[in-house]
């Protein structure tokens, strides 16, 4: 299957996404540095190896926009959290997704893995889970509540899976949620349109690295014609600090 995007193909298509979501892609925001964590979910060997049942050409396509995002939120001194989509021996975690997909990503394989481009540091949290949502039965609740995040910028692996199962979920629990469209990735372009345009519609605002990486630092972060909704202070805005 030809490549739905491509590095060199990343700005004139995520252009052309954002046009098409934009009548949807009303909630704009502006990135609360302070109170900000970014989710790179399951950018794990087993959906970037062409030869993997579950490869994921969109994916490969935004891994230097991600990179690019991942330094910037270490040099701004904001948390960069992980997932990996695991489970264990024989499948006994796997459920219905063991029926439903032809393949499983098993915990300890080298498949398994972050991929090198973007692997975490030893102090940054990787967060293990079974299905779609980082927030179904993990400790990423948790962890967001510890560090009073109030912004989550949602990347990864699949855009219209785990990526938009996870930023429905941060919807849920009143999180802020950013979705990059350059850098999150699926299988074909139709999937990865048609979930930004969820995500715009109902649970979050779609936007770039670039303009994400320009509001991470509010004293060089060039003007911004961004408004917050009335009422948009966070899920934490009665909390000191």
């Amino acid at each position: 299957m030809r490549p739905y995007v491509t590095e060199k193909t990343m700005i004139a298509k995520t252009t052309t996404w954002l046009e098409k979501i934009r009548p949807y892609n009303t909630h704009a925001m502006r990135l609360n540095s302070p109170k900000s964590a970014l989710l790179v979910i399951d950018v794990q060997r087993f959906f970037l190896d062409p030869e993997s049942p579950t490869f994921t050409c969109g994916g490969l396509a935004m891994l230097p926009t991600l990179k690019r995002v991942v330094g910037a939120f270490r040099s701004a001194g904001r948390p960069v959290l992980y997932t990996r989509h695991v489970h264990g021996p024989d499948n006994i975690d796997s459920g219905i997704m063991g029926w439903w997909w032809e393949g499983m990503c098993l915990e300890g394989s080298v498949e398994s893995e972050i991929h090198p481009e973007v692997a975490p540091l030893p102090s940054e949290k990787v967060i293990l889970k079974h299905r779609y949502s980082a927030f179904y039965n993990t400790d990423l609740e948790t962890v967001l509540r510890c560090l009073k995040i109030e912004d989550l910028v949602v990347t990864g692996i699949m855009t219209n899976l785990c990526c938009e199962s996870t930023a429905r979920d941060a919807y849920y629990r009143d999180y802020r949620v950013f979705v990059l469209a350059d850098g999150t990735g699926t299988i074909t372009e139709e999937m990865h349109l048609a979930s930004l345009l969820n995500l715009a519609y109902g649970f979050s605002f779609v936007t770039t690295a670039d303009r994400i990486i320009a509001e991470l630092n509010p004293m060089t972060s060039p003007e911004s014609d961004i408004r917050l909704p009335a009422g948009s202070a966070g899920p934490c805005s009665s909390r000191e600090g």
